[in-house]
């Protein structure tokens, strides 16, 4: 096995690859998984390095490589003009964790379709309907990113076929 950089220890592209390594001893190197991922190794180092920032189909290919979804959502919310402005990071905690997230995000449920339903029941937003619109967006967006941090949890971790 490869030694362990510690230059790249909180490098997510670095962390993904080491954990990779714990199913794959294919990923003991960056020579190695070069080879594997299609990445010169030297660009790999910068890329774990933090030196540069990888290409889209260089995060896809660590990504699939590694079991990793989580880095294109990373990739995509920190580093994509348009992802910065239309993805929402997103953390993978244990499914325990997750799951109360998403299921903690529902529990106003009943309320946000309530004043939903209420304030789009003339098709206009009204000045006095805007703060409660704008937290309506607000806690559909946390409802959103605690679904897709399950979805991606589950897709990294349970095998659907």
């Amino acid at each position: 096995m490869g030694k362990k950089v510690t230059k790249a220890a909180d490098n997510i592209y670095c962390l993904a690859r080491y954990e990779a390594l714990e199913k794959n001893d294919s990923f003991s190197s960056r020579e190695k998984t070069s080879e594997i991922i299609h990445i010169d190794r030297t660009r790999l180092a910068n890329i774990e390095l933090g030196n540069i920032t990888p290409y889209p189909e260089e995060v896809l290919a660590m990504s699939q490589a590694y079991n990793s979804p989580e880095l294109c959502n990373a990739h995509c919310s920190q580093n994509c003009p348009i992802g910065m402005q239309t993805v929402s990071k997103v953390t993978l905690d244990d499914f325990d964790r997750l799951s109360l997230k998403v299921l903690g995000s529902l529990k106003n449920i009943d309320e946000l379709r309530a004043s939903l339903i209420a304030i789009s029941e003339d098709g206009v937003i009204e000045n006095h309907e805007k703060e409660e619109f704008k937290t309506i967006l607000e806690n559909l967006d946390k409802i959103a990113t605690s679904a897709k941090a399950l979805q991606i949890w589950a897709q990294k971790n349970v095998k659907i076929d």
